[in-house]
């Protein structure tokens, strides 16, 4: 399986690729983000939100498990499943939101691995130094796979 690097420096950088990203969104599409505490996750999310044009203030679903959001262009799911068992999500119909009309943004997503849907775009952030993060893309699925090579050959993504 492919993957494509992407290296922030700050918030800026990492709310860059996700405008990019943004871009190339479909009703449909789901990100599954995962990374240590910290890594920052929410932080992208809220880059995402942003750039899909929602309004309202976005943050952590931890505690909600699911928090909906009208953007501009698509409206915006946001799911934290830290503290969901396999079975506890399984039980929530995530496919409504997977298979939607919307962006489902996933943190801790492989903590539900096989309820993801196949195709699918999983973004593994990670620490590099103090405000820098590496950023690891694996697209599942021809239409995400084209997403990341039109970044590569823009010389955005490595």
């Amino acid at each position: 399986m492919a993957s494509y690097e992407f290296h922030s420096r700050g918030t800026a950088d990492t709310a860059d690729l996700a405008e990019r990203l943004a871009s190339l969104f479909i009703p449909g599409t789901v990100i599954a983000l995962d990374g240590d505490l910290g890594a920052g996750k929410t932080t992208f999310s809220q880059a995402v939100a942003r750039a899909i044009g929602v309004q309202e203030v976005v943050n952590s679903p931890t505690f909600t498990i699911i928090k909906e959001y009208q953007g501009e262009k698509l409206p915006f799911y946001h799911m934290d499943v830290y503290r969901l068992s396999q079975q506890e999500a399984d039980e929530l119909g995530l496919d409504d939101y997977f298979y939607g009309h919307g962006v489902t943004m996933v943190e801790w997503a492989s903590l539900i691995e096989d309820l993801l849907p196949e195709e699918r775009l999983a973004i593994q952030i990670g620490h590099m130094g103090d405000e820098g993060r590496r950023f690891v893309l694996r697209p599942f699925g021809s239409v995400y796979e084209a997403w990341c090579t039109q970044l590569k050959e823009n010389g955005y993504l490595i």
